[in-house]
């Protein structure tokens, strides 16, 4: 077990994950959740990290705080900027992974972008550090990955 101290974020991250653009309809960012079984997604730019969206933000865009809420239609094309969490909570692909989980099990968040500087190159989910977990109980270590893209699971683990 004491294989767990040396994973590293980058050992277990989802390198590309799927992204939105701050226009994205929220209509299309429904979909995404629905098909991809996602709880969130990284709101990015040429490459560059803006925010997260989460499907509570898009519960909340229906939350009656008025007594006039919009048509279900005229929310759905709203773009994700106007519901997005902007400067979520990152980590680096250096991070150790014991340091993740204990910022999961803190903050309950269910995923974090990974990011250098502003750029975003993943997303590590609780499935990524249950699955390093499972790996150290049976005595392996991480398996380190030469350079950032060669490892994509094809799936993005946003979920916090």
């Amino acid at each position: 077990m004491y294989e767990f101290l040396e994973y590293q974020v980058a050992d277990v991250m989802t390198y590309r994950p799927v992204t939105v653009t701050r226009r994205t309809p929220l209509a299309e960012v429904e979909q995404i959740f629905a098909r991809r079984d996602f709880n969130c997604l990284p709101v990015s730019e040429d490459g560059v990290l803006l925010g997260i969206v989460t499907k509570l933000d898009l519960l909340r865009a229906f939350a009656f705080t008025s007594h006039l809420v919009p048509p279900y239609h005229e929310i759905m094309h709203w773009p994700t900027e106007r519901i997005m969490t902007p400067n979520p909570a990152t980590v680096r692909p250096d991070t150790p992974v014991t340091r993740v989980l204990q910022l999961m099990v803190d903050t309950r968040y269910r995923a974090l972008p990974v990011v250098i500087g502003a750029l975003l190159i993943g997303v590590v989910a609780r499935q990524d550090v249950v699955r390093a977990l499972d790996r150290a109980a049976a005595g392996q270590g991480p398996r380190r990955v030469a350079a950032v893209g060669e490892r994509d699971h094809g799936r993005a683990h946003l979920h916090p």
